[in-house]
């Protein structure tokens, strides 16, 4: 959630840098390699592999019959699509945040599989480890309140200067359905990251639903603004926030499940908008979460942290093993988290805390009790990962 620059009615069709980074020049074309080996002697080729980087102006249909490794920035142009049948696997080569996917404004991804056949982006490397590559990026052009409400201007993402926002609740980034993302994210520096994946204001024509980002080196989801539905998320084992929003997201996030590892940061960081630019709009994200289930380490950890004027609404929540369940911090000037809680636009309702040292702390400036904020204490029952995540996701305990 760092600086944005603004660019007045720009697509992202360009591979554009917003600041000093790592990330390789690409060209704009399919600058693939396919290599063919004949590992049995024989008059036909066993194996295809195709090495993928660079902005494809037509539509990319993966081939199930051939091994893809991704070997830069892929980037898809406005008005293509790319298209993964259901159980393929593709591999990244581990050269961190240098390796990515992204759906630029205008184009979609159908990446559709099942829970017995499952599409899995992973790390190319003989041992993987978080952080190998980095991840799904998807920009769309729903609102973000780092531009004028009703506005068509366009912010640029932390990596690679990609265009997203506008004034589209509705648009379409395509499908996620059944996808797991390994060892994904990483950060160039301190203003400069990728998540396992990464949402930029990707509109509610989306759909996203069974998704898992696993043993992630930075967030698992972020939503960057925006208007998308997404259901049946996994993060398991990421090192810095599995669930982040800020710019003004406003959608609903309905079965969740969180399992944090040894290194992690919060389950949910929620921001009204970004601090590190500005709340041009003047509005707040307000999402909903409803059914969640978080299991912390049980090593003295905040759950989930509330900030920046962020509003929502939580819904049927299963705390476990945290020192401190809800973090809520602001002031009472540009960042007014607690008057949220006030004006009841930001407030948790069926919860169970299990091994839970503090369920509130109050930072924000503004004087509420915890029933202002927290209703039906002991009648959250969460999400039932155990049966929607049951073929697919690996990792839950």
């Amino acid at each position: 959630m760092k600086n944005k620059f603004l660019f007045l009615g720009i697509a992202a069709a360009l591979f554009i840098s917003c600041e000093s980074d790592d990330t390789s020049d690409i060209i704009i074309n399919d600058n693939s390699v396919t290599t063919t080996n004949n590992t049995t002697g024989g008059g036909n080729p066993t194996e295809t592999s195709v090495n993928l980087s660079g902005v494809f102006t037509e539509d990319l249909t993966l081939d199930p019959d051939v091994a893809y490794i991704i070997t830069g920035p892929v980037l898809m142009a406005s008005g293509t699509t790319l298209t993964i049948p259901a159980g393929m696997t593709i591999r990244a080569q581990p050269v961190g945040v240098n390796a990515f996917i992204a759906i630029q404004q205008g184009a979609q991804i159908n990446a559709v599989g099942t829970a017995s056949e499952p599409i899995v982006l992973t790390s190319n490397a003989s041992a993987p480890s978080s952080g190998d590559w980095g991840g799904l990026v998807l920009c769309g052009s729903a609102p973000i309140n780092s531009t004028a409400d009703g506005s068509t201007d366009t912010a640029t993402s932390e990596v690679g200067g990609l265009s997203y926002g506008g004034n589209t609740p509705d648009d379409s980034s395509g499908n996620l359905q059944y996808v797991r993302v390994e060892y994904a994210g990483g950060a160039i520096d301190g203003n400069a990251e990728l998540n396992g994946v990464s949402l930029y204001a990707v509109g509610s024509g989306t759909t996203i639903d069974f998704v898992q980002v696993f043993e992630g080196s930075d967030d698992g989801f972020e939503f960057f603004g925006g208007t998308v539905n997404a259901s049946h998320l996994a993060v398991v084992n990421a090192e810095d926030d599995s669930i982040d929003w800020t710019e003004g997201y406003t959608g609903t996030i309905t079965d969740v499940y969180v399992q944090h590892g040894t290194s992690h940061d919060k389950a949910f960081e929620c921001d009204g908008y970004n601090t590190d630019f500005s709340n041009v709009s003047g509005s707040f994200s307000n999402p909903m979460v409803v059914n969640a289930s978080i299991i912390g380490a049980n090593d003295a950890s905040e759950a989930i942290r509330l900030r920046a004027g962020t509003q929502g609404t939580f819904t049927n929540i299963v705390l476990t093993d945290f020192d401190e369940a809800f973090d809520l911090d602001g002031d009472t000037g540009d960042n007014p988290t607690g008057q949220g809680v006030l004006d009841d636009l930001l407030n948790v309702v069926d919860v169970t805390f299990n091994n839970i040292t503090t369920t509130l702390k109050n930072d924000t400036g503004f004087t509420f009790t915890e029933a202002d904020f927290i209703t039906g204490v002991g009648n959250g029952t969460g999400t039932d990962v155990t049966t929607w995540g049951a073929g697919w996701t690996v990792g839950i305990n």
